[in-house]
């Protein structure tokens, strides 16, 4: 545990050290600063019914964050340390590999909920100055946040995989962003014709990361949904490991 925590403490600092971790936090507040403003915007022209945590979520600007950001937080877990040949260091060290994928999954899902606070601020700038105490929800709130982790989750072990294929960062980006961009585009019911009724519409309900997300904005959780991500999730960090451990076969 000491040395997973000691794993975890090095690849988060390295986030903090590099350019790339500030160049993040600032897309992201500035992402998340034009989706608050947009949605004031919307609300200042017409009443809605829809909570306000979805009518963050109907835009383009949540799964801009996504998209791009987890393949640039993540294409160094692996791919760097090939690079700069301190791969094998790190994997004679007194630390097993399921810690190793762990501590670069760990530390990447930190810093990715991290870049998400600006967001809770937002909220309670909208509680303070408006004239309704129970605009926002505290258990939808709650919801929406384990959506963010769950799809953050799911596309930071994407990106762990990719950048254990390679020693580039550059592919590894491109990896996890190519598959990621695929498994949204998937998602989108709208673009596949499916029956209104059917196996064929409860597939691609089950597999929709659009209805999946407007659920959590709602306060509604499913547990259908938790089963999809974090099977995901412990699929392609299956993956991960079986990759980190396939060095001992060449």
């Amino acid at each position: 545990m000491q040395a997973y925590l000691t794993l975890v403490r090095r690849e988060l600092g390295g986030f903090f050290i590099a350019l790339t971790g500030y160049i993040i936090i600032a897309a992201v507040l500035f992402l998340v600063g034009l989706s608050f403003a947009d949605m004031l915007v919307k609300l200042n022209g017409s009443a809605t019914d829809a909570p306000l945590t979805e009518e963050f979520f109907v835009t383009v600007y949540f799964w801009l964050i996504l998209l791009l950001t987890a393949p640039i937080m993540t294409m160094r877990s692996f791919a760097a340390e090939k690079f700069s040949g301190t791969f094998e260091t790190l994997m004679t060290a007194p630390v097993g590999d399921l810690q190793v994928v762990l501590a670069k999954f760990s530390a990447a899902l930190v810093f990715f909920l991290l870049t998400w606070l600006p967001l809770v601020i937002y909220i309670l700038i909208i509680r303070r100055y408006s004239n309704d105490g129970a605009l926002l929800d505290w258990r939808v709130v709650s919801s929406m946040v384990l959506g963010i982790l769950l799809i953050g989750s799911l596309y930071i072990s994407l990106g762990c995989l990719s950048s254990s294929l390679t020693r580039s960062q550059m592919i590894a980006a491109m990896i996890s962003y190519g598959l990621g961009l695929g498994l949204f585009l998937l998602s989108l019911r709208a673009l596949i014709a499916a029956p209104p009724e059917g196996w064929q519409a409860k597939l691609f309900s089950y597999i929709s990361m659009t209805e999946h997300m407007q659920d959590f904005a709602r306060g509604v959780i499913d547990t259908r949904r938790l089963v999809f991500y974090l099977s995901l999730t412990v699929l392609f960090l299956f993956l991960t490991l079986k990759v980190v451990e396939s060095r001992r076969w060449k």
